[in-house]
């Protein structure tokens, strides 16, 4: 077998979890495996072809400002997915079986029937948006030096030194995330911090894209959260 032949099986062959760059979740803040941080904004949606053009020049001017008052790197991130209306069917389908006029009755399950087809195939697609928002600071403790590297440091005492790094550090990052929901809020927008389980259901979805379109909540035992001291397991 060549070289390359053997490259691409043990290509095929490596977990996905190779590939992230993300060392744990906790206290609403992503570490990667380099130490740094990263916080995660979610951000309303706004019709800009609704506005009128005074409106319009308005969102342009604040978003120029906003992109000027930024003294640190973002990243803007837009998911879209097939539009669900499961669930919203399946409460029009409960409240059409219990009208008693018949007419209403017809007239609803055709609603259904249209609101099924519009869906199907007018491949409506809904969007989400988000800002992630790094902190380049190492939260990893220091190796010591030589006399560290030969002794070790203490796993406990490198363990504790993190903790703190980390709660020094996400007190900086919640000012860059501050300063972003300030500004974008003047844009009238909406603006949410994503917290532990809602960043493990964005990096999830954005890893499981085709055959996981959602993460139930009761789900998020399956996946290694840390949140404080404690890891959580199923």
């Amino acid at each position: 077998m060549s070289l390359e032949m053997q490259k691409k099986n043990q290509t095929k062959g490596n977990p996905t979890h190779t590939a992230l760059r993300i060392s744990e979740v906790r206290d609403d803040i992503v570490i990667m495996q380099d130490g740094t941080l990263r916080a995660v904004v979610a951000v309303s949606s706004t019709n800009f072809d609704l506005k009128s053009e005074e409106e319009q020049n308005g969102i342009v001017y604040g978003y120029q400002r906003f992109l000027n008052s930024l003294d640190f790197p973002v990243q803007i991130l837009m998911q879209s997915r097939r539009l669900d209306i499961a669930d919203y069917v399946g409460k029009l389908k409960v409240a059409t079986s219990r009208l008693t006029n018949e007419l209403l009755r017809m007239q609803a399950n055709y609603y259904v029937e249209y609101i099924n087809q519009l869906v199907t195939e007018a491949n409506v697609m809904s969007k989400s948006f988000y800002i992630i928002i790094p902190l380049s600071e190492n939260v990893n403790p220091a190796s010591g030096g030589i006399m560290g590297k030969l002794f070790g440091g203490g796993v406990a005492k490198k363990a504790n030194q993190k903790i703190e790094n980390i709660k020094h550090y996400s007190e900086l990052l919640a000012q860059r995330v501050d300063s972003i929901t300030s500004n974008l809020s003047g844009l009238g927008l909406k603006v949410a911090r994503l917290d532990t389980g809602a960043l493990v259901e964005l990096y999830y979805n954005s890893y499981n894209f085709e055959s996981a379109p959602a993460l139930d909540s009761s789900t998020l035992g399956d996946i290694k959260i840390i949140n404080g001291s404690e890891t959580a397991t199923k």
